[in-house]
């Protein structure tokens, strides 16, 4: 009973990072600013949800693929938003209007 009391938070507190973090993506205009709100997802989003999925279905080898995916997004997730914003920060020309660089 308490265990799904939990997972329910977790769940719940996933999802929420997932509605703050589409809101943030719709909200900014500007490439940079929208991948910094979409990496909430990527780390804190997921952690809660898939921790709440482990406590509902319990520990086992399902738990253990649960936590090869988290594994492997968290490690593609970052490499993959910085090659995005490297290649934002190449090919626009417009960039130090948008940014301030010092």
């Amino acid at each position: 009973m308490i265990l799904n009391i939990v997972a329910a938070v977790l769940i719940g507190i996933g999802t929420l990072c997932c509605v703050i973090s589409i809101i943030g993506i719709y909200r900014f205009d500007y490439v940079l600013t929208r991948i910094h709100a979409a990496a909430i997802v990527d780390t804190l989003g997921t952690l809660c949800i898939f921790l709440g999925v482990i406590l509902l279905k319990g520990f086992g080898w399902g738990s253990v693929k649960i936590l090869l995916i988290l594994a492997f997004q968290w490690i593609t997730g970052p490499v993959s938003t910085h090659r995005i914003s490297r290649v934002e920060v190449i090919t626009n020309p417009y960039f130090d209007e948008h940014c301030e660089v010092k």
